[in-house]
């Protein structure tokens, strides 16, 4: 009688089992067809060499590797460039300046929505995301009208006699930095807000029953409240800004290459896909492990708070 119960236990429990397989079926099919199967296609072209005329051919080889760091001589020597090396770089200062950036901006306006009555902060959150009503390309179509010589910004400088002619605005780092914070700053003050909205306001009161000011309630009280929120914000920033395209093909002109534009004129103008491929492998890369880094950090807090 006691084995028949155990069986019947165990047959029970893989019943459900694979009750829960197939519940979750649906979903792992999807991330295999449209997530896994499509990165195995990525190593695999990286892993092959590149026709001249587009597309790759099926032979093994790790040229677009040594191409990242290195360049292949008439001898068939190996000599080192850092024109992609620079170019990471020059990704990483911009990505870094704009997380930095939507920070200082995202923050005071967070702070400023979770202070106001509950009634008003559904049509404040809503304008925030009213830009998001309109394509990417055209809103920053709208920064060149703005930026160039002849655009607005010149003209009303011109107009109030700042300056003679007119000035550089775009094409330039600049440029480029002030369409990726524009493009990405929302994305800091929701994730902040959200983590603010649910404060105890009470927490508030009794620092400034305790005679703490404004600036000290708010790097002891709101900010560690805050933190969590802060740092998914800068995640949300930081990572794409990695691959931003966009921007950087039309506010840059083409001349302020980032990552995304490299990967992105390999398959089409360089017609160098197995490069291509290795770039956005290395890009990825360095995304997961930003993920990862933050997701060892958020364990190591939680199991510092006891697990909580």
């Amino acid at each position: 009688m006691h084995r028949s119960t155990l069986t019947g236990a165990a047959l029970h429990e893989r019943r459900q089992s694979l009750r829960n397989l197939l519940g979750v079926s649906p979903a792992l099919l999807a991330i295999g067809l449209f997530l896994i199967v499509p990165i195995l296609l990525v190593v695999g072209y990286s892993l092959m060499e590149a026709n001249p005329y587009g597309g790759v051919e099926p032979v093994f080889s790790t040229e677009s590797y040594l191409s990242l760091l290195f360049e292949r001589q008439l001898d068939d020597s190996l000599a080192f460039v850092d024109s992609y090396l620079l170019i990471a770089l020059r990704s990483i200062g911009i990505a870094a300046a704009t997380t930095l950036v939507t920070l200082l901006i995202g923050f005071p306006v967070a702070v400023w929505l979770a202070m106001q009555p509950p009634h008003k902060r559904g049509l404040l959150i809503f304008l925030i995301t009213v830009p998001f009503w309109a394509n990417l390309l055209i809103r920053t179509y709208a920064w060149i009208l703005l930026l160039r010589e002849t655009g607005v910004v010149n003209g009303a400088l011109m107009g109030l006699g700042l300056v003679d002619r007119p000035l550089q605005l775009l094409y330039t780092d600049g440029a480029v930095l002030l369409g990726l914070v524009y493009t990405y700053a929302p994305f800091v003050v929701l994730p902040i807000y959200a983590t603010l909205e649910k404060m105890d306001m009470r927490l508030l009161e009794a620092a400034q029953d305790l005679y703490a000011g404004r600036w000290r309630t708010l790097r002891k009280v709101v900010l560690p409240i805050a933190r969590p929120g802060i740092l998914a914000g800068a995640i949300l920033t930081f990572v794409p800004c990695l691959g931003a395209m966009v921007a950087p093909e039309l506010l840059g002109g083409g001349t302020r290459m980032m990552l995304g534009n490299l990967i992105f004129r390999q398959f089409s103008d360089a017609r160098n896909w197995p490069f291509g491929s290795a770039l956005a492998l290395v890009l990825m890369a360095a995304v997961m492990l930003v993920l990862t880094l933050y997701a060892l950090r958020a364990e190591r807090v939680r199991i510092a708070r006891g697990g909580v």
